[in-house]
């Protein structure tokens, strides 16, 4: 799963949220993409362990941040509808 693709969906439950269709969420859809992007953070933890570039390893840290702020987002997502 692209990460673009990810934040694309979180975004899109976002507005039905905002848009009062929050009943249309399938819990169990926003807890599987929890579960994905968590397996992605942590396939990238293990790509930085083995970087050797600093740079690789800037732009993966970058990419954990994102997953950190992705991941906070669809568990209050989930909170909000479960």
């Amino acid at each position: 799963m692209k990460l673009k693709n990810s934040i694309e969906k979180l975004d899109a439950y976002f507005e039905r949220l905002e848009s009062g269709k929050a009943q249309k969420i399938d819990p169990d859809h926003v807890s599987k993409m929890i579960r994905k992007l968590t397996k992605k953070r942590e396939g990238l933890m293990g790509e930085l362990s083995e970087a050797v570039k600093p740079s690789k390893k800037q732009r993966l840290l970058q990419k954990c941040a994102t997953l950190d702020a992705q991941i906070e987002r669809a568990r209050w997502l989930l909170d909000q509808i479960g």
